[in-house]
């Protein structure tokens, strides 16, 4: 068997392994939620044209509610879709499992549940809330190993815009388990989450500090492009980063499309990119991924 084949023969499997997963478990949503996944996926065969996929979609969600704990609903993990209140994980992770589909052409809820359950749980399979990708940096090193996104980053100098290194050191959920209902309710859940922190501190990754966000899209920052994942990142209180969101470009100046917790709603900031994070005291600067659409 060639190398070609036994990776589409490895990618039908988790597929439909976790397809057996998702029905097992089974998923929450309304059908309000269903019909306008397929409808979105539907109206970008003849709507999208060669606009980038997450920024299409991502736009479709203009002046939605920002609701946050969408996700901690029950006491068991379970695979929830709801696109009518979204927080910035939720919205992002909307929007690129949209998108996965889009590139696939499968254009139904089951294909949506499918990528949704890849994109947020640890190696694409959902077992236990400590299955989550909770933290982002979790996220990402997840997403990149499944081929779903890759970071935007030089490989080596000229590091162009990303001059600044993130060491990562992430407790916060260990250190604050009341504060989450799954870890309040489940103490037996904190050791596992504590492990997979420690596994991940001391870890580094290049990234843009936000004084390099005020550069023009004539410079190395146009390395950064419409519909790229923006992961703001941050070196306090036990975390990785605080917020994320998609990248776009406007008149020369970086802007940000996300779900603001500011203004209650998904938005694309009039703002620039730089702007906004100039005003973000814990912020330090971000980390960018895209899409793997080869898949």
């Amino acid at each position: 068997m060639s190398c070609t084949m036994k990776k589409i023969v490895v990618t039908m499997m988790a597929v439909w392994m976790t397809l057996l997963n998702i029905q097992a478990q089974g998923v929450e949503y309304t059908k309000e939620d269903s019909t306008l996944v397929v409808k979105l996926l539907k109206e970008a065969v003849t709507q999208r044209g060669k606009e980038n996929p997450v920024f299409y979609f991502g736009k479709k969600f203009l002046g939605l509610p920002y609701v946050a704990h969408t996700l901690e609903l029950g006491d068991k993990e379970h695979l929830i879709v709801n696109l009518h209140e979204l927080d910035c994980t939720t919205f992002v992770e909307t929007v690129v499992a949209l998108s996965l589909c889009d590139q696939q052409d499968r254009r139904t809820f089951d294909a949506f549940c499918q990528n949704l359950t890849r994109i947020r749980f640890r190696n694409g399979q959902m077992t236990d809330y400590t299955s989550r990708l909770h933290y982002f940096t979790w996220w990402a090193e997840d997403n990149i190993r499944l081929g779903l996104v890759d970071e935007v980053c030089p490989k080596s100098s000229p590091w162009g815009a990303f001059t600044a290194i993130q060491t990562i050191h992430i407790d916060y959920m260990s250190a604050h388990p009341t504060l989450y209902k799954q870890l309040k309710n489940h103490p037996e859940f904190v050791p596992t989450i504590k492990q997979y922190e420690q596994a991940t501190n001391g870890k580094q990754f290049r990234y843009i500090p936000k004084k390099n966000l005020s550069w023009g899209q004539d410079t190395a920052l146009g390395i950064v492009k419409d519909g790229d994942i923006v992961a703001m990142l941050t070196d306090s209180d036990g975390l990785d980063t605080r917020h994320i969101g998609i990248a776009f470009w406007q008149d020369g100046k970086l802007h940000l499309l996300h779900a603001s917790s500011l203004y209650k709603k998904v938005l694309m900031s009039k703002e620039t990119f730089y702007e906004y994070e100039a005003k973000q005291a814990k912020h330090t600067g971000i980390r960018v991924f895209r899409v793997n659409y080869t898949l």
